[in-house]
């Protein structure tokens, strides 16, 4: 493979995290960039993520070392202003549904194995390391992960987007669909549903759980699990929250202006399909989640939502991140990952260093898409 100069023209497919976050650092390196969005910044995925900085219970170990990586970097920009209203590090709050609490118990004792900071708490312990957690609704046992935090990825965008425009960054908003131009066998642009043509010396497609689709007229396949999810913003509630819950019934973060971020995965045989490719789910279900949420905090606060999103949560099919160039299409690169929050900042500044270096670094080695055609 060959390098390409800092000098070099970059077109990004996806205005959410992992687009904003390559686009912002290439710029610092010197590249031209051109930001290509369906729709608008953070409409898909990003804008309805949990985002929970974590790398809690059990994944391969490169996959751990990379979001470990990733949560690093959050401190970093957190220790910059602790200030932010969306950035913070509170810990994180596990139990399963198992009542007796071994299936909790062997989930610590993975994570202690490889030092990863986790600490078995019984209900009585809950007030001392998360005071606004009803202790009645913990199990035999739970986890508390000290070094994790969260981030609202729209704000995190937002202020990304800041640092893109004083750069001269070049954003294309509400394009409608796109798709990678090949010439001579190597991405040479990208062209739009209406049309447009951007060309550039490099693409990179990180349009969420549409990636393999984008991918796929370029004979390239790539594995895609990805579900349908639900994001479900509270109204503005005296909380006192500070760790991001993940439990059997709802898993909750805090979020600005005194509301909370509520999703899980029980409700999913409910979510409609329309012919627009929307979807919809019964507002008594969104409610029944603020219920089971509102369960976990103490004196059990009636939570009403505000507002939710649904759309499609993007996994690849063997749940392994997928970063890199295309080998069969030299000059396209791929960002496609379930946790886009935890990996948004680390991914971005890695892929922009293999775009622009052509060098491909050791902590992707074991994520290129190639693997699904092996």
């Amino acid at each position: 493979m060959t390098s390409v100069p800092a000098s070099t023209h970059v077109a990004i497919i996806g205005g959410g995290i992992m687009g904003v976050s390559t686009a912002v650092h290439l710029l610092r390196n010197g590249a031209t960039v051109t930001l290509v969005t369906e729709t608008e910044l953070a409409s898909e995925a990003t804008g309805r993520s949990l985002s929970w900085l974590n790398s809690a219970g059990q994944r391969s170990l490169p996959y751990h070392n990379l979001r470990m990586a990733g949560v690093d970097r959050y401190r970093t920009l957190f220790a910059s202003d602790p200030a932010r209203d969306w950035l913070q590090f509170g810990g994180g709050l596990y139990w399963s549904t198992d009542s007796t609490g071994i299936e909790t118990r062997h989930r610590h004792d993975y994570e202690s194995a490889h030092g990863y900071d986790s600490q078995l708490v019984s209900p009585a312990e809950i007030p001392v390391v998360a005071p606004a957690v009803a202790p009645v609704a913990v199990p035999a046992a739970a986890i508390f992960n000290p070094g994790e935090g969260w981030v609202s990825l729209p704000d995190l965008v937002d202020y990304l987007m800041d640092e893109f425009k004083a750069r001269g960054g070049e954003l294309v908003l509400n394009a409608g669909k796109a798709a990678v131009i090949v010439t001579d066998g190597r991405a040479s642009g990208v062209s739009t549903a209406a049309g447009q043509v951007y060309t550039a010396d490099a693409v990179l497609v990180a349009c969420g759980a549409a990636t393999p689709e984008v991918v796929a007229p370029l004979g390239v396949g790539i594995g895609n699990a990805s579900p349908v999810s639900m994001l479900v913003i509270t109204e503005p509630v005296n909380h006192g929250i500070t760790a991001v819950m993940n439990t059997p019934r709802a898993a909750v973060r805090p979020n600005p202006g005194s509301t909370l971020a509520l999703d899980h995965d029980w409700y999913e045989d409910r979510f409609t399909e329309h012919e627009d490719g929307t979807f919809s789910i019964p507002e008594q279900v969104v409610q029944e989640l603020a219920d089971e949420a509102g369960k976990l905090l103490a004196g059990n606060p009636g939570l009403k939502p505000a507002s939710w999103k649904i759309g499609r949560k993007p996994i690849p099919g063997d749940g392994e991140p997928v970063f890199g160039e295309l080998e069969k299409v030299p000059g396209c690169h791929v960002a496609f990952t379930h946790s886009g929050a935890t990996l948004g900042l680390i991914a971005g500044e890695l892929l922009a260093g293999e775009i622009l270096t052509g060098t491909k670094h050791p902590m992707l080695a074991t994520f290129r898409p190639e693997r699904f055609d092996r």
